[in-house]
């Protein structure tokens, strides 16, 4: 175990290398903790942490695609030597399944028409690589004196927000994909909270808003940076912090 990060905070967080996974890197190494950026493409990743460490953070590139069980493997035994321990999961990859489009443009998503193979696609990043991300890192998460996980949600997986026909998502077509994606990420959310309240483990859903990122072919009205301010709140609460619970940087999001 290298000392000199035993006494660091370390957070992990997927999809890394830009967007609000790269915000939230740089936001949190600011504050001095250790981030492991996770990416697909171990080039891509390098680059980014290189640009952290470049701004004075503590950040290490680690090559990890959540769909594959070998790279996901290879992270956490990495962690374990490295050191030795893990205080926050930051869930943060994801897909929408209609590549780099604007919402209003997503029509694949439409259920009536949608593709069953795009459907498990997102379901397979978005929920499933969750679970085996999530349960690989639980053993290290539980040598934390104050573990948190934040999962990446989004406003278009809330049931309420949905359902509303004079919400914000009235204009859009309908998503068979995504938005079921992250109801899904939601609901287990709250089941990981209940298994894991007694450990001391919170666990919480955020909802960045819309931000300007290749998932919407950056037509979002926010910046990633902006977007990233409620993963750095979730992942620094402390222990008398929410757990089980799905917030914007304005608070309680609706289920």
């Amino acid at each position: 175990m290298n000392e000199h990060s035993a006494h660091r905070t370390v957070v992990l967080i997927t999809g890394a290398n830009k967007g609000i996974g790269r915000a939230a890197a740089e936001q949190l190494a600011a504050l001095g903790m250790t981030v492991l950026m996770g990416a697909r493409d171990p080039q891509r990743g390098e680059e980014a942490a290189a640009a952290v460490r470049a701004a004075g953070g503590d950040a290490h590139a680690l090559t990890l695609d959540v769909t594959d069980a070998a790279t996901i493997a290879d992270a956490a035994n990495w962690i374990e030597e490295r050191f030795g321990h893990l205080d926050v999961l930051v869930n943060n990859a994801a897909i929408t399944g209609s590549g780099q489009v604007s919402p209003q443009d997503a029509v694949d998503q439409i259920p009536s028409t949608v593709d069953l193979d795009m459907v498990r696609a997102v379901f397979e990043t978005n929920v499933f690589g969750v679970i085996a991300l999530t349960n690989a890192m639980l053993p290290l998460l539980r040598h934390s004196s104050a573990p948190r996980i934040v999962n990446v949600s989004s406003g278009g997986g809330s049931l309420a927000i949905s359902a509303n026909p004079d919400g914000p998502l009235t204009d859009l077509p309908a998503s068979a994909a995504y938005s079921p994606s992250k109801t899904a990420l939601n609901a287990l959310t709250v089941q990981y909270a209940n298994e894991l309240r007694k450990d001391g483990v919170l666990v919480n859903a955020a909802a960045p808003g819309y931000v300007a990122t290749d998932i919407n072919n950056h037509s979002g009205f926010l910046t990633p940076a902006q977007g990233a301010a409620v993963l750095v709140q979730l992942a620094t609460l402390d222990a008398e912090g929410p757990t089980g619970g799905f917030f914007s940087a304005e608070g309680p999001v609706p289920w």
